[in-house]
């Protein structure tokens, strides 16, 4: 049984996670977007002065790491070219090491909020990590509005896309985050881990779908740290009671390309 530790925290110092986590058995603990600060209304050359380097994140994903012995993953704002920042994904080993990152590739230009206007884009998808015997991939908050994200990473083998979150307070936003984690985990066979930012302007409700989309664990609101037990068998079930990926007709899917 892979054991997953999910982090739900308002913006804010990663030693409060530390606090969160102690004495946690998990194989990876995955924290929020957007986990250090909130860009909401800050003008590009703020967000960037307020952005962080890449290795000080790491750093304080390694602290976490050390405390606990798990693998650690969390999305920050990473300085990029000025005045543009990456919204970046990194996962650290229980050793300290950076051994992947992902920089969000569909931006959050939606209910008249305009992330890319301090955001550039990543140039490819998340890559694929074996942790602890099970295969992971990232996608980051609005991207579970793009089927073809999760679809790419199940056809490379995922069982589970563990997806940072920043998703914002509104009417339905929180059934439609739930809606939309259940619907790309039914579509793929694979579990889906939503750790999302609690306050008072991010929903919290981060959850855990399992391969046939039935929710394991779903946060509620508050700063609150749950492990939740993920059988990755339950992968392999799921592919062979409904084989979606093997009855594809990629023939047919000609707008998929343009």
């Amino acid at each position: 049984m892979f054991r997953l530790g999910l982090v739900q925290k308002s913006p804010g110092p990663l030693s409060e996670v530390v606090k969160m986590v102690a004495g946690s058995e998990a194989d990876l603990i995955l924290l929020p977007e957007y986990s250090l600060f909130d860009p909401t209304g800050l003008k590009p050359e703020e967000v960037w002065e307020r952005a962080t380097a890449l290795e000080d994140f790491v750093e304080g994903l390694a602290k976490i790491a050390a405390e606990t012995g798990a693998y650690v993953a969390g999305g920050f704002l990473e300085r990029g070219p000025r005045p543009k920042v990456f919204n970046t994904t990194v996962l650290v080993s229980p050793a300290g090491k950076a051994v992947g990152t992902y920089r969000k590739t569909h931006l959050f230009d939606a209910y008249g909020y305009k992330e890319s206007e301090a955001v550039e884009p990543g140039g490819e998808l998340s890559g694929i990590f074996d942790v602890r015997q099970i295969k992971i991939g990232f996608a980051v908050c609005f991207e579970l509005r793009f089927p073809e994200v999760f679809r790419e990473l199940a056809l490379g083998g995922v069982q589970l896309v563990a997806v940072p979150a920043a998703w914002y307070s509104g009417p339905l936003k929180e059934e439609i985050l739930h809606v939309l984690a259940r619907a790309r985990s039914v579509e793929n066979g694979v579990f889906i881990a939503v750790a999302a930012l609690y306050s008072q302007r991010f929903t919290g409700r981060s959850l855990v779908v399992n391969p046939f989309g039935v929710v394991e664990a779903d946060l509620g609101v508050g700063s609150k740290y749950r492990v939740v037990a993920i059988d990755p068998s339950l992968v392999d079930e799921a592919r062979r009671t409904v084989p979606a990926l093997n009855l594809r007709r990629p023939s047919l899917y000609k707008r998929l390309c343009t």
